[in-house]
């Protein structure tokens, strides 16, 4: 079952990235369904729709045209009047193997520096803050979103790349710098695995997708790895599989 909002331009909205680095987003990903919007390189003002399919990463050009004085939005033989109709519409219908399910994962950044913004466009934040990357659009100007939902520009100078890892590549450790990374943002990361969460969202997986594994909200789930991609593995009974992260929230240790 999908689970995510179309409207939300800044959870699937990628910019100006190259086919190439679009692959990359998507190459470690084993979810059918998982997306990205970027711009396209070869036709000013076109998108394309670049999608997980089974083995496969396929890309969708989406035009801009004018029909009888209206903008809209083709893929293929259909058309839509923007982008949130064109998505919501691949929801539930498929594409060529497999309907949209999720937005890819952002890449995030650690804030090294204050940064109190000079323009109306600029993204203010505090060191050692966590920034997920929108699109970047310049070498040194990055647009971004902070944890309350602001987005604006950043100065890339003023942060580094970070991963929910023991030791983020890139990022400043505690002995380093007296400002230490906090965990994902929403996350309170366990202590040690394995650790048990309760799902929060339920999720139906493709019946085509065997690794995937079926949530039901309540459900007492098992955590046994966790990955930076965010698909991560756990176990509910006698089922192990993958699943997303945004669908589950660690237990309390005592509970």
């Amino acid at each position: 079952m999908a689970d995510f909002d179309p409207t939300d331009k800044y959870s699937w909205y990628f910019g100006p990235l190259s086919r190439e680095e679009a692959n990359e987003k998507l190459v470690d990903v084993r979810t059918n369904g998982v997306f990205l919007i970027r711009e396209s390189q070869s036709i000013k003002g076109d998108y394309v729709l670049v999608v997980r399919e089974d083995s496969k990463i396929s890309h969708y050009i989406i035009n801009k045209v004018q029909v009888g004085g209206s903008e809209l939005f083709r893929i293929g033989d259909q058309q839509f009047p923007d982008i949130p109709a064109l998505l919501n519409f691949y929801k539930t219908h498929y594409l060529d193997t497999t309907a949209l399910t999720f937005p890819a994962t952002r890449d995030k950044v650690y804030c090294r520096y204050d940064f109190p913004g000079k323009d109306a466009e600029d993204l203010p934040f505090k060191r050692g803050d966590i920034l997920e990357v929108i699109s970047k659009d310049e070498e040194k100007w990055w647009c971004a979103r902070d944890k309350n939902g602001r987005v604006g520009q950043i100065p890339v100078p003023y942060v580094t790349a970070y991963k929910p890892d023991p030791k983020p590549v890139g990022v400043i450790t505690p002995s380093e710098d007296p400002v230490s990374p906090p965990a994902p943002t929403g996350f309170q990361l366990p202590k040690k695995l394995p650790a048990r969460a309760i799902v929060i969202h339920s999720r139906i997986p493709s019946i085509y997708d065997k690794e995937q594994l079926r949530l039901n909200e309540g459900d007492v789930l098992t955590v046994l790895e966790i990955n930076p991609n965010g698909q991560w593995r756990g176990q509910i009974g006698e089922r192990v599989g993958i699943f997303p992260f945004t669908h589950v929230k660690f237990m309390d240790e005592n509970s």
